[in-house]
């Protein structure tokens, strides 16, 4: 049987296009079902406030850098979203005067605007972002040093190869209103993938990529960054590919509840837990990697219950 076309944007591939009973599933899980769907390789968290859950997801840079030295480099991948606990980390640099100046850093994605990839000066460039919560906060003689710090440029041959030299402890992530992780978005339904979205296997030789982001993505964008100016939010960016996620230690993926929606919070788990992989959905891929970790707030997971506000 052919699978549905999506509710949202019937020429792409996403999560409404997986089988009804799957999603009825994840919808009526609860916080404690979500923490039973842990296994060996998939752990889950549960922490009752934001200032816990932002210092346990900064906490995860010091470790990181704390383990590096000039001979056995180690570093972070982090992202734009959530981006609460960049300032949090450069406060506990300063403050507990910690020298980081052999950590790593790579910067998970970038716009890509006018056949390039964007300027520090965009409104809103990523690496922009990361250096004025982070880095630029950080004292001069304790930062790392501009070639340890990895964003995404034209040159992807240049970026992939940091992966190699450097061993990444922690992919750190949050999750989008399509299910990505970066932006490892789903891909059009057309051509070889008309009927059925690429295979894991597939998906899992993609590296740093220039890619076309779906509209939901799209439309989450714009709401969390440029207040619902949709027009000024780039349709395409480089992204860190799978490739790379797998070359890190950990995946650990942060959920304060305002990047998804309640149901999306309990679908990845759902199928992280079950072993189920599906390119429909991006986030999934991970039940695959041997060391995966889902962060929750607790008053963020919310309801899946229908009704009219």
């Amino acid at each position: 049987m052919a699978r549905p076309l999506s509710n949202v944007a019937p020429d792409w591939w996403d999560y409404t296009t997986l089988e009804p009973e799957l999603l009825a599933d994840a919808a009526r899980l609860s916080a404690e079902d979500i923490l039973q769907l842990a296994r060996p390789g998939f752990e889950v968290f549960f922490y009752d406030t934001l200032e816990e859950l932002y210092l346990a997801e900064a906490l995860e840079y010091i470790d990181a850098w704390r383990q590096s030295t000039p001979d056995n480099p180690v570093g972070i991948c982090g992202p734009i979203g959530p981006t609460e606990q960049l300032p949090l980390v450069a406060r506990l640099v300063n403050d507990l005067e910690l020298d980081i100046r052999d950590g790593h850093f790579w910067g998970m994605d970038e716009w890509y605007l006018d056949g390039e990839v964007v300027s520090g000066d965009h409104p809103l460039s990523f690496e922009r972002a990361d250096r004025e919560l982070l880095f630029d906060r950080i004292r001069s003689n304790l930062v790392p040093p501009d070639s340890h710090l990895h964003f995404p440029t034209a040159d992807v041959d240049a970026f992939e190869a940091t992966w190699s030299d450097v061993r990444c402890a922690v992919m750190q992530g949050g999750q989008g209103e399509v299910k990505h992780w970066a932006f490892n978005d789903p891909p059009r339904r057309e051509g070889k993938w008309q009927d059925a979205p690429p295979s894991p296997e597939e998906v899992r030789t993609w590296g740093t990529r220039l890619v076309e982001l779906h509209p939901l993505t799209l439309v989450q964008n714009a709401r969390t960054s440029a207040g619902g100016n949709l027009p000024i939010v780039p349709r395409m960016a480089l992204t860190v590919g799978p490739k790379q996620t797998w070359q890190a230690e950990r995946v650990s993926i942060w959920h304060p509840g305002h990047h998804d929606n309640p149901f999306g919070l309990r679908l990845t788990a759902l199928m992280i837990g079950k072993g189920i992989a599906d390119a429909a959905v991006p986030m999934s891929l991970l039940a695959d990697h041997p060391n995966v970790r889902f962060s929750y707030y607790r008053g963020g997971l919310g309801s899946t219950i229908a009704e009219m506000h």
